[in-house]
């Protein structure tokens, strides 16, 4: 009886870090360059004293899905699509060297490339700075050139795109890592101007998703019901053979 309870629980608990997962992945169906999270479930046998008779259900984050996704055309000039596999590379807040897909920058009050969310973006030599009373732009190979009131363009600066060879590691603030520090930049990555790349999470698949996940965990509560059940009735059988 023990063993039909403790995998419903095993089976529920999972299925309710499944919809997390899930429900996550839906709230960012409009953030610009969301990868969507991936889960994956594997058994466990518990080792202890005699025969094995328990099974864990752990779960493994199998990392995210690394496919593109829609590319918007917004025709603002410091808008940029990261092509193919490579990343952009930012400034974290713990100032250590992050990357990310959402290319919406803008010039802060200090004269700084910064995205959308506030982080600095880094070039090849670090942070980019943009002079005062100028145009910036960025062209197909991450540089960033500005306009000046006299018509004349000048360099400033080229985005360090990188293109790792492994799968980055999501961290808590969204921003993505690689496991052995900072990545050399990519020489022939490209992005696409005045362009956004949006969220590669399809909601219709989620939702699916989410709705099996459900009626999953509702299976596993009607099978801790029937046990909770048949060990009443086992009690007073019991009960009444030794009456």
């Amino acid at each position: 009886m023990d063993r039909m309870i403790y995998l419903s629980m095993a089976g529920a608990k999972m299925d309710m870090q499944r919809q997390e997962v899930l429900a996550h992945n839906l709230a960012n169906v409009s953030t610009t360059g969301f990868r969507a999270e991936l889960q994956a479930v594997r058994a466990v046998p518990v080792r202890g004293d005699g025969s094995t008779t328990r099974v864990y259900s752990l779960e493994t984050t199998v990392g995210y899905d690394d496919t593109q996704g829609p590319l918007n055309h917004t025709g603002k000039p410091l808008d940029v699509a990261v092509r193919d596999k490579s990343w952009l590379t930012v400034q974290a807040l713990d100032g250590t060297e992050a990357y990310t897909r959402g290319g919406s920058m803008v010039v802060n009050n200090e004269g700084t490339l910064v995205t959308h969310t506030g982080y600095t973006v880094l070039g090849d030599g670090g942070p980019i700075s943009i002079p005062p009373n100028t145009t910036p732009s960025i062209s197909s190979d991450g540089t960033v050139s500005v306009k000046e009131a006299n018509g004349n363009v000048t360099p400033v600066g080229k985005l360090k795109l990188v293109t790792p060879e492994n799968k980055l590691d999501r961290g808590a603030d969204g921003l993505f890592r690689a496991a052995d520090g900072g990545l050399p930049a990519d020489p022939n990555a490209r992005v696409h101007e005045g362009t956004l790349e949006g969220s590669n999470v399809n909601p219709i698949e989620t939702m699916i998703s989410m709705i099996s996940a459900a009626r999953q965990y509702e299976a596993q509560m009607r099978s801790l019901q029937t046990a909770e059940k048949d060990e009443q009735q086992a009690a007073q059988l019991l009960s009444n053979a030794s009456a």
